[in-house]
């Protein structure tokens, strides 16, 4: 069965940083390309993050960029998203993501306040 579950999240002020994890299991992890995506209250569903299979290529949004850094560990089949800097409006949950496919985990919310 596969599975994808995030960690990390929590409470944390305006200008502080935090890690995510996402594990994964019941795939070859490996092979894949791994998106972080995230969701505010009443927004759309935001692309964060991609990494290719063998952390050759990377990929960010503007709204990240220079702050965020995604990165895996295939022997752990985990993707980790590292977030500095961080501003009240990166307040979400953050979800994981294989490449081009359905599976996703179940979130981690991410509260960005003072």
């Amino acid at each position: 069965e596969v599975q994808l579950v995030e960690s990390g999240g929590g409470l944390v002020q305006p200008g502080g940083s935090l890690r995510l994890s996402c594990a994964a299991s019941g795939f070859s992890f490996s092979s894949y390309a791994m998106n972080w995506f995230r969701q505010a209250p009443g927004k759309e569903r935001e692309w964060i993050a991609r990494i290719n299979s063998r952390s050759i290529t990377t990929s960010y949004a503007d709204s990240v960029k220079g702050r965020f850094t995604i990165s895996r560990d295939n022997a752990k089949n985990t993707v980790y998203l590292q977030m500095h800097s961080l501003k009240p409006e990166d307040t979400a949950v953050y979800y994981c993501n294989a490449a081009f496919t359905k599976w996703w985990g179940q979130g981690t919310l991410v509260t960005v306040s003072s």
